[in-house]
């Protein structure tokens, strides 16, 4: 018998597994829809620590999952969401930064009890090892290894931004998960002593950890549904590879497949709002009309150069998103440091990426709330996903002060040297289809790459004519509503859904689950990953999800040792 059956091997469900299965007497099985990756198997593009090339395998991600980014925007978008053993921590950009201990007050006052920022530290303590830094704030003895990159290797760009910037009053500061304030940092990163990218399935699913004869993991298989009993969660219904059906039964099933496909397995169970199942014919088991409700995202654009030969990166397999400046909007209702902007020394993998040098914008805790929607019950088909971004006029407003913040910057007579042709961009749908490996497409990038190197005063035509289709910085600045519809039509996110399965109050009918993950109104369920959260953080929210993780575990095994006792 399972005595934890876990749905999903991203980066919580790999920890709530290497934690779990510490108590021999508890047997473990861990579902993952991906393949398996481990400190033998991962591949040169998964090892390295510039991570350009990880997220763009088709083999690494729902294939066909989508996603409308805001009520502007053309058409849905591919949305590349993990699906390998892992999860996000497999392919993301490695950074491992916590937010501010303002974002954990706020999921308590919005009703996760318990969940404030004295009773998260401790978890964001437990899980790293700072190799850096010590105090009260650092941890030693935790499965993921953070450090800086050197200054050595700093690209000459970034170290040419992060001085303008300094001359515009943000002070460099030396530690990310430091002190919360305004400044510019070396960002803080997750790699081994080797250098190499360290996911999950990697630092907490040891080979050791994979050697307990208590822990099962079952990988290339999909979740149709959770099974209940008279209210009561029995285990689940898989699909193997081969499409066969299979039903696993367990005392508790913890459901971890992220902010897109939790939901969506809760709904495909019975676990969601009443009418809208009904609709499709599932037979309610819960009507939690929360659940897909308050999709979060950090919405994002970005400012763009050309490199000269010397502002480019000596390193080329060094971490690209190697500072980062953090600093506060002004505008109404918003937290201090709101705003993030990651710099990077290249902006891409290939040829073009290593020219472009960025400061990719992000509002930090954006206010903004979308929804998911099932379209079918058929676990094979994706949900309809919405983050109707913008559509709360701050983060609107944010965004174009990005824009001219960034413009500021990246024209500055201190960077002449590193950099040109200052330009609008974002990972729009047409930038990910330039992006994608292959004969034809690096054919094409090589030569606008030798043609951007030889263009000399013909750069700047051939940029605004190739890479922006006509727009330019100069026309944005200077028209208000030419900056308004830039943004609507090119906003973005940055891979870090969250939110809807939030955890609340029991009377709160919105909430999905109570502080401890447990699904509210039936028994024996949990949720654990970054769908638990309130309100987004102010970070990129792996680190988050692996400290909710560490946390959600420890309240398993209380719950469990009071039982027994």
């Amino acid at each position: 018998m399972i005595d934890y059956l876990i749905l999903g091997g991203g980066s919580a469900g790999c920890v709530l597994a290497a934690r779990l299965s510490e108590d021999p007497d508890k047997q473990v099985c861990l579902v993952e829809a991906g393949r398996d990756i481990s400190l033998k198997t991962m591949p040169p593009e998964i090892r390295s620590r510039y991570p350009g090339r990880a997220y763009l395998d088709v083999g690494n991600i729902w294939q066909r999952l989508t996603a409308l980014m805001s009520s502007h925007s053309a058409a849905e978008r591919r949305y590349e969401q993990a699906r390998i053993l892992g999860g996000g921590s497999a392919i993301n950009a490695l950074m491992t930064n916590r937010g501010a201990p303002a974002d954990y007050d706020e999921w308590q006052r919005l009703g996760a009890e318990g969940w404030n920022w004295q009773a998260c530290l401790p978890y964001f303590l437990k899980l790293e090892t700072d190799s850096d830094f010590s105090g009260p704030l650092h941890g030693h003895q935790g499965p993921v290894r953070i450090r800086r990159t050197p200054e050595t290797f700093l690209s000459p760009f970034v170290k040419a931004v992060m001085s303008t910037l300094g001359e515009r009053g943000f002070a460099r500061k030396p530690d990310q998960n430091g002190a919360w304030e305004n400044g510019v940092y070396v960002g803080a990163i997750g790699v081994s002593e080797q250098g190499e990218r360290i996911p999950t399935s990697v630092c907490y699913l040891t080979d050791e950890v994979r050697r307990r004869s208590n822990l099962t993991l079952r990988t290339h298989c999909t979740v149709d549904r959770v099974l209940f009993a008279a209210g009561r969660a029995v285990g689940a219904r898989i699909l193997g590879q081969d499409g066969i059906a299979e039903e696993l039964y367990a005392g508790e099933v913890i459901i971890c497949a992220g902010a897109i496909h939790s939901p969506a397995v809760l709904m495909r169970s019975g676990i969601g709002p009443a009418q809208e199942l009904a609709a499709l014919g599932i037979a309610v088991v819960a009507d939690r009309p929360g659940v897909g409700g308050n999709l979060m995202e950090h919405p994002s654009i970005a400012v763009s150069a050309f490199l000269t030969k010397g502002g480019r990166t000596p390193f080329a397999d060094e971490h690209h998103e190697q500072a980062i400046v953090r600093f506060s909007s002004g505008q109404p209702g918003t937290v201090e440091s709101d705003m993030h902007g990651a710099i990077l020394s290249r902006s891409g993998w290939h040829s073009m990426g290593y020219r472009l040098g960025t400061i990719f914008f992000w509002v930090n805790q954006s206010c903004s709330r979308g929804r998911l929607h099932l379209r079918s019950v058929d676990p094979t088909q994706e949900p309809e996903v919405n983050f109707n971004m913008l559509s709360d006029p701050r983060d609107l407003e944010r965004l174009k002060q990005a824009l001219r913040f960034g413009a500021g910057i990246l024209s500055a007579p201190g960077l002449v040297t590193q950099c040109s042709v200052v330009f609008p961009s974002s990972y729009s749908p047409r930038v990910a289809r330039i992006a994608m490996p292959g004969v034809v497409n690096g054919m094409l990038r090589g030569v606008l790459s030798l043609l951007l190197d030889i263009a000399g005063p013909l750069r700047g035509w051939l940029i605004h004519r190739l890479v922006t289709q006509g727009v330019t910085l100069e026309k944005l600045l200077a028209d208000d509503a030419a900056l308004t519809r830039f943004v609507r039509s090119n906003v973005g996110g940055t891979w870090h859904p969250s939110g809807t399965c939030r955890m609340g109050l029991v009377d709160d009918r919105q909430a999905v689950t109570l502080a401890d993950g447990r699904v509210i109104g039936v028994d024996n369920l949990r949720v654990c990953d970054a769908s638990l959260m309130p309100s987004i953080p102010c970070a990129n929210t792996n680190v988050p999800t692996i400290m909710i993780a560490e946390r959600i575990a420890d309240l398993i095994k209380a719950g469990a040792q009071k039982k027994t006792a």
